[in-house]
């Protein structure tokens, strides 16, 4: 074989090993950086880029950034407080609370026989003429029988009176 041929066998090699190099890297007029002069430079940019970013905002809520993790847990921790409003630790959280209300069943009896017995303003309601009376104590009310009938027409007695 001679040089010649030798060589031209090699072109075509190295031209072969090029155009698959080129295939994997792509064509530089189509990348959407603004250099396209070379994979470095559009790399380099994208980098640049990437460092110049504020994605983390504390000062404002947005679509677009995050607060960081510090002021998230702050506004974590000031929410929990907000929701437990200063309750003891042995209740704050949903299973203290739970454990708490399963442990003292004749307290919840107790607080829902006192609701029960409670006059309501909502419903109709019916009680005994003791109820009643301790009710109307309780308000400084007149019960309808020391009112008499409403429905009284006070103007036919004056004028029956009359004659």
């Amino acid at each position: 074989m001679s040089l010649q041929t030798q060589i031209h066998s090699l072109v075509l090699r190295v031209a072969e090993e090029f155009n698959t190099v080129k295939g994997r890297t792509g064509v530089l007029t189509d990348l959407t950086t603004t250099d396209k002069s070379s994979l470095v430079a559009a790399i380099n940019e994208v980098k640049a880029a990437v460092l110049a970013a504020t994605s983390i905002d504390d000062t404002q809520a947005s679509t677009t950034t995050t607060y960081s993790s510090n002021k998230i847990v702050t506004l974590l921790d000031a929410l929990k407080a907000d929701i437990l409003g200063g309750a003891d630790p042995a209740y704050d959280t949903l299973l203290e609370l739970q454990q708490a209300l399963q442990n003292d069943q004749s307290g919840i009896a107790a607080l829902t026989a006192a609701i029960e017995t409670r006059v309501r303003f909502d419903a109709p309601q019916t009680l005994t003429a003791v109820e009643r009376q301790q009710a109307r104590d309780n308000i400084g009310a007149v019960g309808v029988d020391d009112i008499g009938d409403v429905n009284t027409d006070f103007v036919a007695i004056f004028n029956a009176a009359l004659i």
